[in-house]
């Protein structure tokens, strides 16, 4: 959500100064503070990888990435099979599943960002697509298009468009006439925000200058209930960069209707990673907390239609998990850290925040890859 602002940005008059410094935390215009790197044998996260959805109906939602720009990985075989390791890893019984590796291709590092997308069956599944942009726990990723008109006018004319904003259009930021974003959602109703590209522009008028917003995912967002707690883990422990420490409550019509609300007030904290398959890149965590729309957090499985989580490449994978769990992370299954037959290994946790999906993984040391195999 915070690319919202760095889109909307004119000359700044004097009444938006507190707007203006948000802007450049979520612009990434303000250097990242330097944290400590922990000692080696603690364990650490070397980046951001991957983000994965659960869907109803795999077919179908491999239809809208696709429509939406991302490519599949013919590499990974969508067949319905039994995995072992996926059922050790949820903590759950036997059942089938079948998973696309979908991909856009980020023009700033030509890497590429990965949407793992599965589904199961042979088990109770609840679908919680129903759900606010808003809601604690709900997740995001920010989705930059060259042109997001006709993103959105293909989405429309293929029946595939969910919108949430008002009117079910683009929405212009301040100040300009031109729709540049908005939130939509995939056919299980996870959130992304799709956004404008837009070119650098130099210092003016008293505005900095602006970097480039180019094609590909820029960041992922997670919707929280204590941005304290949830900054202890992500930031603290995790390793992510605060952009700023400086998070004013913002409000108004242009967030509202992005997102189809009324009346919210939030702030966003942005902490910054190393993209895991670009590491002289960054990608921002964005923690988004709502001052008047905190309620308990929907009790969630991994195997529920429409949860979404997030995926982080570690080095020291056993240290680093004691490490989570002291810290309030919970790991989904009794079988800790499992091993794939590629010899990657891997544990699902969840934050101590919103209960929010964190998958962890360590290649073996000869591997160059960024991403987990399934």
């Amino acid at each position: 959500m915070t690319r919202w602002v760095t889109l909307r940005f004119a000359p700044i008059p004097p009444g938006l100064a507190s707007l203006a410094l948000a802007a450049c935390a979520m612009a990434g215009l303000c250097a990242p503070a330097v944290s400590a790197t922990p000692p080696a044998e603690q364990g650490k996260v070397v980046g951001l990888a991957f983000v994965g959805r659960m869907v109803a109906d795999l077919d179908r939602s491999v239809a809208f990435y696709k429509e939406l720009g991302f490519r599949q990985d013919p590499a990974a075989n969508p067949a319905w099979r039994r995995d072992e390791v996926l059922e050790h890893l949820y903590g759950i019984g036997s059942v089938e599943t079948r998973m696309a590796k979908m991909y856009v291709i980020n023009s700033s590092t030509q890497q590429h960002f990965v949407v793992y997308l599965r589904e199961l069956r042979g088990l109770n599944r609840r679908n919680l697509a129903n759900h606010t942009a808003w809601d604690p726990g709900v997740s995001h990723f920010g989705l930059i298009v060259p042109d997001a008109q006709q993103t959105w006018e293909q989405l429309k004319a293929a029946s595939l468009l969910h919108a949430r904003s008002w009117g079910g259009e683009l929405i212009a930021p301040p100040g300009q006439k031109k729709g540049m974003l908005a939130y939509l959602t995939d056919p299980d109703g996870l959130d992304i925000e799709l956004i404008d590209q837009r070119p650098a522009a130099p210092a003016e008028g008293g505005r900095p200058a602006r970097p480039a917003l180019l094609p590909g995912v820029n960041h992922v967002g997670l919707v929280v209930l204590d941005s304290d707690k949830a900054r202890a883990f992500y930031g603290d422990l995790l390793g992510g960069h605060l952009l700023t420490t400086e998070a004013p409550w913002l409000k108004g019509d242009f967030y509202d209707s992005a997102v189809g609300g009324h009346g919210n007030i939030l702030r966003f904290y942005n902490e910054v990673f190393t993209d895991a398959a670009a590491p002289s890149s960054h990608l921002n965590f964005e923690l988004v907390e709502f001052q008047n729309r905190k309620k308990p957090v929907v009790p969630a499985s991994i195997t529920d239609i429409g949860v979404g989580y997030v995926g982080f490449e570690v080095q020291g994978l056993d240290a680093f998990v004691k490490r989570v769990e002291a810290a309030g992370g919970k790991p989904l299954s009794n079988s800790g850290i499992v091993s794939m037959r590629s010899g990657t290994r891997e544990v699902m946790v969840r934050d101590p925040d919103v209960g929010g999906f964190v998958e962890l993984f360590e290649h073996p040391k000869k591997e160059a890859s960024s991403t987990a195999s399934r």
